[in-house]
């Protein structure tokens, strides 16, 4: 039976009791997540796979328009992106954080592997000299190529050819 993806979005100290009830690995990635598309559904499946639950850290709508997406970034609000995310079987726990990165969130969860797209490297994940510290996992997941939101904005707008 499908999970009610309200039941998977959680609030800071909700997020905590939930990792700390889980008897397996528990995963972590993060990201804005604003239009889904293929390259998002490798990344989440991908990370999904390193472990027993997957928990994903999601960019509040203030904390987008702090990483300089654009004007019109996010195109959908926290609370749609954190409810289609959570709708996603191998998604486990949404959490939103407003900070400019999710270091805090990742420090609270603790979380026995951190996870990012290919757009990243070890060495530039926020986080993973922490995860390490304890004993955790950091991993990669290849980018399927020609997958961004940013695309197919302009897709959208007739900028960019399909």
């Amino acid at each position: 039976m499908p999970r009610d993806p309200a039941a998977k979005i959680r609030g800071w100290d909700d997020a905590r009791a939930w990792r700390d009830a889980q008897p397996g690995r528990v995963v972590f990635t993060n990201g804005v997540f604003d239009l889904l598309h293929p390259g998002h559904v490798d990344v989440l499946l991908g990370a999904r796979r390193f472990g027993d639950q997957l928990v994903v850290a999601l960019n509040s709508d203030a904390s987008v328009r702090r990483l300089d997406k654009g004007p019109e970034r996010p195109v959908r609000s926290e609370a749609e992106r954190a409810y289609v995310l959570a709708a996603f079987e191998m998604v486990d726990c949404v959490v939103v954080f407003d900070q400019d990165t999710p270091l805090e969130l990742v420090n609270l969860l603790r979380p026995d592997v951190l996870v990012k797209g290919g757009d990243y490297h070890e060495d530039t994940i926020v986080g993973a000299r922490e995860v390490r510290g304890w004993g955790g996992d950091v991993r990669v997941i290849p980018l399927r190529p020609g997958q961004s939101t940013t695309n197919i904005i302009q897709t959208l707008r007739g900028l960019k050819a399909r």
